[in-house]
């Protein structure tokens, strides 16, 4: 389990929660007073002492901009506001009332350290005006680091997209209240920068998505034995390396025994048990709790036999890679077994067109309809990488390092998760466990490694959750 589950609220949900609090007592000028001196503590880390540019909207994010230039300027500060536009609602209204300073029109030539950008937050469907897009950007380029508050002006907070070209990139995202998705989504989670959130009192205990953190993990019990810890089998094909380093990740992951079922296995290490029996028997083994397939496998007419035979079995399976170019609706239509499937976009692709799935919205979206339809938990992975649940649950990873960008790495990626799930993790959260480990190895590994290091540093990443 994660040792605490941060939501994720779409704007909708995030509305609701804020309602709730309202409704039971808290007042909105109260909300905004949290959210902007919680901002400003991080704004005030970030100046040390240089000069602060604060861009106001009319909203409701403008008002808690009002808040934290009150903040800094009454820590001694060098702090000016720029006012985009009048305050629109009571609460941006009373904030800025309540501000002292002095607020400069869109037209002041305004230089400093540090711009926080208030302009808008959660809930913008559509772009920018122009001149507020200009506003930003003339602000932006007269800073040299930039924080937004919430989120960065002009994001779809649902979806991550970006509304406007050529947004400015921030060092730090201050979210309010509780993450959203575009915290987490491509192209937004690029011009995030740093991220750091904001408690208001929200309560969302039911929500049905949440952020990857890191998960508790258990050393083995001192009666363990390999059976006992997990028996994974890989099982290989016509291009064993990818089969090996899956291999060799899993090893490192939990599982007590791995088990490569392949008879092209040259150079496997001395540690890792190879059957070349054929598939059928070696799956036959009642001992095995989960079986990895698709690193390495080809797509020929043998690779779909492999596949087929490696789903047939009523043991817990991750697919992944070749396999994913493979599978169709008749391969699963009999499965009861848990599924765990781990596409980047090129394979979602040709599973939603496997699937009759018509792959439009956005990645959380396709996400949760390729688990409806598969029956499984799906790793949408990728620069940003959202896992579903058939269930509806959702987990957003945190961005990892963009050196995995090379070949192999999404194989120790299911060897990772195929261990976990050997040693009877529930699939969800064998996923979630799985992804925060792989990318806690990324970051271990420092700079262009290679996947075969990547493999190594899983050991050190385990090693960090217990």
């Amino acid at each position: 389990m994660p040792r605490r589950a941060d939501p994720v609220l779409t704007a909708g949900a995030m509305r609701a929660a804020e309602k709730a609090l309202i409704a039971a007592g808290t007042s909105v000028d109260e909300l905004m007073r949290r959210a902007g001196q919680g901002a400003a503590d991080y704004v005030w880390r970030m100046t040390a002492g240089r000069p602060v540019t604060v861009l106001c909207g009319p909203g409701n994010n403008g008002g808690d901009g009002y808040v934290i230039a009150g903040a800094i300027r009454a820590r001694g500060g060098d702090v000016a506001v720029v006012a985009a536009a009048p305050p629109a609602t009571d609460a941006a209204r009373n904030a800025r009332t309540a501000y002292t300073g002095e607020v400069r029109d869109p037209g002041d030539d305004r230089h400093g350290d540090v711009l926080v950008d208030c302009l808008f937050g959660t809930g913008l469907t559509r772009p920018l005006e122009e001149g507020h897009l200009a506003l930003l950007q003339r602000l932006a380029s007269a800073h040299a680091l930039r924080v937004a508050i919430d989120l960065p002006s002009g994001i779809d907070s649902d979806t991550g997209k970006e509304l406007n070209d050529g947004l400015p990139r921030n060092d730090l995202t201050v979210a309010l209240g509780a993450w959203k998705p575009a915290h987490f989504l491509m192209p937004a989670a690029a011009k995030m920068g740093a991220l750091r959130l904001v408690g208001i009192g929200v309560e969302a205990s039911d929500a049905r998505a949440r952020r990857l953190s890191r998960p508790v993990l258990a050393a083995p019990g001192a009666g363990a034995h390999k059976y006992t810890r997990g028996l994974l089998g890989v099982v290989g094909g016509g291009m064993p390396g990818a089969a090996l380093l899956a291999a060799q990740a899993a090893q490192h992951a939990g599982a007590g025994y791995i088990r490569m079922l392949s008879d092209q296995a040259a150079g496997a290490p001395a540690d890792l048990v190879v059957d070349p029996a054929p598939l059928s028997d070696a799956l036959s083994d009642k001992r095995l709790s989960a079986v990895l397939v698709g690193p390495g496998l080809g797509r020929q007419a043998a690779a779909v036999e492999r596949l087929a035979l490696s789903l047939a079995i009523a043991r817990p399976a991750v697919v992944d890679a070749d396999a994913l170019m493979l599978l169709t609706p008749r391969l699963v239509a009999e499965r009861t077994a848990p599924l765990i499937v781990t596409p980047h976009e090129g394979e979602a692709k040709a599973l939603e067109q496997a699937f009759g799935l018509i792959g439009t919205g956005s990645k959380p979206e396709r996400a949760l309809e390729l688990a409806t339809v598969l029956r499984a938990v799906v790793i949408a992975k990728g620069p940003d990488t959202v896992i579903a649940a058939p269930d509806g649950r959702l987990a957003f990873a945190p961005p990892a390092t963009p050196w995995l960008s090379t070949a192999g790495t999404g194989d120790v990626l299911s060897g990772i998760v195929a261990s976990r799930l050997a040693v009877g993790t529930e699939p969800f959260e064998a996923a979630c466990q799985g992804v925060w480990l792989h990318g806690e190895a990324a970051r271990l590994a420092g700079k262009a490694f290679a996947a075969g290091q990547l493999a190594e540093c899983v050991q050190a990443a385990y090693a960090a959750c217990l």
